[in-house]
């Protein structure tokens, strides 16, 4: 999953090198958190104008989740 995550990010970013995701263990809830940390002058183009990009990121995610974790994305 966290190769999924970077490749999409790396297709949007100009600074291919500053993509990196971390995971975090599933909380007390089950939920499995990605967290996708981006350049600062690269964060407007992962979260898209009102967010869509974001959205549609976690969107993939989500449908690619084979496990019986939730998924969520939080870009840092």
């Amino acid at each position: 999953m966290e190769k999924l995550i970077k490749t999409i990010a790396q297709g949007l970013v100009d600074d291919k090198d500053a993509v990196n995701v971390t995971v975090d263990e599933p909380n007390e809830e089950g939920t499995v958190v990605y967290h996708l940390h981006v350049a600062q002058d690269d964060m407007g183009c992962v979260i898209g104008k009102q967010g869509k990009i974001a959205k549609a990121i976690r969107t993939v995610v989500r449908a690619a989740n084979k496990s019986s974790h939730k998924v969520a994305v939080e870009i840092d």
